[in-house]
């Protein structure tokens, strides 16, 4: 207890009990506890009312933090309504842009695919009637 022995807390109960005498050293021990009482209610309402503070400190922080998002998220939406936007065109010529570029993509892919493969050749026979058929197996 605050670093004293046991023979130091003898000899202040000694010295006490000889300046108080038998008579005045129950209300003083009293006194002294209402009091070592007192001071850690008030170390604990201090605790208590720092770790609140900190609490609303910790919420400010974070309050702070949506309301820099929520100010970039608005700065985002002022820069794409204040662009030069406003005509169809500017937004439909990069679609056609990439429509055309698409369809010529494709027709050189055909050319280069005819290029490396062979044409396949496409044989018919023509067909023989029923009359040389006929005398055909007659024949046999």
């Amino acid at each position: 207890m605050f670093g004293m022995g046991l023979s130091e807390i003898f000899f202040i109960i000694v010295i006490a009990i000889l300046f108080l005498g038998p008579d005045k050293l129950p209300d003083a021990m009293v006194q002294i506890a209402k009091f070592f009482k007192t001071i850690k209610r008030t170390v604990y309402d201090a605790k208590s009312s720092l770790e609140e503070e900190l609490k609303v400190s910790e919420l400010k922080e974070e309050a702070f933090k949506y309301k820099k998002q929520l100010d970039e998220a608005t700065e985002q939406l002022e820069r794409i309504r204040s662009a030069d936007l406003t005509t169809l065109d500017d937004l439909t010529n990069p679609v056609d842009e990439v429509q055309t570029s698409e369809k010529r993509l494709e027709t050189e892919a055909k050319e280069v695919k005819e290029k490396i493969e062979p044409k396949r050749e496409v044989i018919t026979f023509p067909k023989k009637s029923k009359e040389a058929v006929s005398q055909k197996d007659s024949n046999v």
